[in-house]
């Protein structure tokens, strides 16, 4: 007799069901059982308003969240970079995959690369912090660029594009890995020019605290070392009292020596949408191995960034 089948909330899009699909398919392998996606609209999918507009915060994550609570689904799957920082007692993030590729990309008119791109030339995105840093290079390599606000899924951002209304668009390399189209990339971002959100490319996956069994099946999709980045990048995030579209940038490497993984290095930046004034810093340490650990670096930083003057240049505050 076939064993009942595990919900699975996700998000409708092309790219959510790509990545569940995935997670779903690892945790049949691991539990046995079948998984069945159960589609969720959230706030984020149909409001049409910019997401600094709309608090941005949990605005992807809190019909996923209450269907978790209502016993709705079993257990979600989250791109980890819109998820509070502030985790409920009632949920836990029984999982986090080896992460994706962190970084943002380019795909713009002409196969052109970021340095490539004509005086004048329109680059949308809808993130603040992208928005930040990109002003930031343009100003210090001396290149005219207008940033562009704008919203919707992939192939609306990339028709942008191949309709001609902009140059170029800014998208993370993650998502285009999950639903086949990195082939249309033409520019990969050093995250020495672009630092990419805090937990870009990671996927969360949550469950109910209480449901034990559950919790021990998805711990076995859990990479330890993803976890310990993330959770210093997420924690510089949540010391500086910023939600996830405020312009914070935040990536945490493995510094290794030959095979052995010897340190972590996490860079933190803040700064205003116009490119003007940025804080950018980093910290290194030893590779946290527990929670506490990997917290106190994220709030190292943080500090020495407040100090900085990070606080005034964030347009949001998630207080």
């Amino acid at each position: 007799m076939t064993e009942k089948a595990l919900r699975l909330g996700t998000r409708r899009s092309k790219l959510a069901m790509a990545q569940s699909g995935q997670v779903a398919d690892a945790v049949s392998q691991v539990t046995g059982r079948p998984v069945e996606l159960v589609e969720i609209t959230t706030y984020g999918d149909v409001s049409r308003e910019h997401l600094a507009q709309i608090g941005g915060t949990g605005v992807f994550v809190a019909a996923l969240r209450e269907a978790l609570a209502r016993g709705e689904v079993d257990f979600a799957v989250h791109s980890l970079k819109d998820l509070p920082t502030t985790q409920p007692e009632e949920l836990v993030v029984a999982a986090i995959p080896v992460r994706e590729d962190p970084r943002d990309v380019i795909i713009a008119r002409d196969a052109l690369k970021l340095t490539d791109l004509p005086r004048g030339a329109r680059i949308g995105t809808g993130s603040p912090r992208r928005m930040a840093q990109l002003n930031a290079y343009a100003r210090s390599h001396g290149m005219d660029i207008e940033t562009v606000p704008i919203r919707g899924n992939v192939d609306t951002r990339i028709g942008y594009v191949t309709k001609g209304d902009l140059d170029a668009v800014v998208l993370a390399a993650a998502g285009l890995n999950r639903v086949g189209r990195s082939d249309e990339v033409t520019d990969f971002l050093s995250v020495d020019t672009v630092l990419p959100a805090p937990g870009q490319g990671a996927l969360a996956v949550e469950t109910t605290a209480d449901n034990a069994d559950l919790i021990a099946a998805l711990a076995q999709l859990d990479d330890p070392l993803t976890r310990a980045a993330v959770t210093a990048e997420r924690s510089l995030l949540a010391a500086l009292e910023a939600g996830c579209s405020a312009p914070v940038g935040a990536l945490a490497d493995l510094l290794a020596d030959g095979q052995i993984v010897k340190e972590m290095r996490l860079r933190g930046v803040v700064g205003t949408t116009d490119g003007s004034t940025l804080v950018q810093l980093s910290t290194t340490g030893p590779v946290p191995e527990t929670h506490e650990a990997a917290t106190a670096l994220g709030r190292e930083l943080a500090t020495e960034m407040l100090a900085q003057g990070a606080a005034g240049l964030m347009g949001e505050r998630a207080l």
